[in-house]
């Protein structure tokens, strides 16, 4: 009796230590990226189904903002703004993308309903993963988190706590101060 006791003991202590190191490599992958890190490389499929790459937009700035789930209250607040901020986005240079884990039909509708100018991408969980949108590929929505990508490809800013009404003005106002304009 008293070795079955020990040995269930050290499996619940086994298993307990490997969820415990499960649960730390999520959050180390999970964690924002910060101030003059390179943004990860990626590749996206948009609201239409074309590809989006890191690669097209070399040289530019640009704005990642990942939303829980497209056509929800927030996340229609945020890109509303976005797209009422969206000229003056463009005169600074910015170009905005929104990234979810909705379908690209998901993201069409969302975006037409709503008559966004910019495209809504659908993210598989890599990316979010590795820029602290998400905890795991299996996660059912995003944070509420953005990044500012500079033209070289490192982040200008990292936005990890969104207003979705007031996120627009803060990231032009950042693009601004960045660019010196």
């Amino acid at each position: 009796m008293k070795r079955t006791v020990a040995r269930r003991g050290c499996s619940l202590a086994l298993a307990l230590a490997f969820a415990g190191v499960a649960l730390a490599t999520t959050a180390r992958a999970a964690a924002m990226l910060t101030e003059g890190s390179t943004f990860p490389t990626w590749s996206m499929r948009d609201q239409t189904g074309a590809t989006a790459t890191s690669q097209d937009l070399a040289g530019k700035t640009y704005l990642l903002w990942y939303y829980p789930k497209a056509g929800t209250p927030g996340c229609t607040a945020e890109g509303i703004a976005l797209r009422e901020s969206y000229p003056k986005l463009q005169a600074a240079g910015v170009e905005v993308l929104g990234v979810s884990f909705d379908e690209p039909a998901d993201n069409a509708a969302f975006a037409e309903a709503q008559g966004f100018p910019f495209r809504l991408l659908s993210d598989d969980g890599a990316l979010a993963v590795q820029v602290g949108a998400a905890e795991s590929r299996e996660q059912g929505a995003t944070r509420r988190i953005s990044y500012l990508v500079g033209p070289d490809g490192k982040v200008l800013k990292a936005y990890d706590s969104v207003d979705p009404k007031a996120h627009a003005q803060q990231v032009l106002a950042d693009a601004t101060a960045k660019s010196g304009s």
